[in-house]
Formats: C-alpha cells, sequence, structure tokens
C-alpha cells in the first residue's frame, strides 16, 4: 500500500506566524532548540541553536468528539519543508516507538489504533491503513502524545 506522509500544512504555519496566534487564540511561542525537538514543518528533529515556534495545533479531523488541541513545533521562518515525501519516514525519528491513531471518515479513533516500536514505521503505517475503515493515520508521540504528522492512503 502506498501512502502520503503530510507534515503541517503551508497555510497553518503561515497564519500562525503571521499573527502570532494559535489555533485557540493563544500566543505563539518563540523558542531556541536545544536539539531534539520534533519539528513538525519539515518533519525532522532541531539542532541546537534554530529558532522555533511552540504553539497549539488542531490536526485534520472532521468536527466531532475527537478533534484536539495539542502543542507542536516548527520553524519560526518558512523552511524548505520535509527533504523526503510520499511513503518515505522521516530518518529522524525512525527506531522510535509512536503510536499510530488511525481515524475513520467520521473522524472517530478506529481500532486499528496501535503503538509501532519503530523498527518497520512503513510497515505499520501499512497495515492500519489497509484496516477496512481507516481514512487517516496521525502519528503521535508515546511519551507526550504530542501529533507529528498526518498520514493518508496515496
Amino acid at each position: 500500500m502506498t501512502f502520503q506522509i503530510n507534515a503541517l500544512p503551508a497555510g497553518t504555519l503561515e497564519t500562525v506566524r503571521d499573527t502570532g496566534k494559535d489555533v485557540s487564540g493563544n500566543p505563539v511561542e518563540r523558542v531556541t532548540a536545544t536539539g531534539g525537538e520534533p519539528i513538525r514543518c519539515c518533519l525532522r528533529d532541531a539542532e541546537a541553536g534554530e529558532e522555533l515556534i511552540l504553539f497549539g495545533y488542531e490536526p485534520p479531523l472532521p468536527p466531532g468528539p475527537y478533534r484536539e488541541v495539542g502543542p507542536v513545533f516548527a520553524h519560526a521562518e518558512p523552511c524548505a519543508g520535509p527533504a523526503a515525501t510520499a511513503d518515505t519516514y522521516p530518518e529522524d525519528w525512525r527506531r522510535r516507538s509512536q503510536v499510530l491513531r488511525a481515524y475513520d471518515e467520521r473522524g472517530w479513533i478506529h481500532p486499528a489504533t496501535r503503538v509501532h516500536d519503530g523498527s518497520d514505521p512503513e510497515g505499520a503505517i501499512a497495515k492500519v491503513l489497509a484496516e477496512p475503515g481507516v481514512v487517516q493515520v496521525h502519528s503521535r508521540n508515546v511519551a507526550y502524545g504530542c501529533y507529528m504528522f498526518t498520514v493518508v492512503p496515496a
């Protein structure tokens, strides 16, 4: 199965950078990376000294009870985006356990949701997307539960 891994939408990033406010109207926090922060605009870990913003992001889901807002890091200024696209898992995030939270067409959490150990992320994603009724998957950090990226069938 082929799939598409999507970073934060460019329009969302532009709005947050321009307004200095997140989806809830909270001010964006400007931070200097200590190194290792997961950057959602280019799907890699930050290097120490990079200028970042931290803000509340609402991942793409239809209106409903499973929509939520959570913290994400992005570059403070526009960047080139992810080094790879399509079904290539972010290199910096390989070998990390992640939650693959599956959603159905209503935007409800699907029972195909699982934790993968990081050893074969593409295979784990393909298995979740192959489950009947799954229309998208959100990769989430195991320790903090933060949104990492969205995966949809290609």
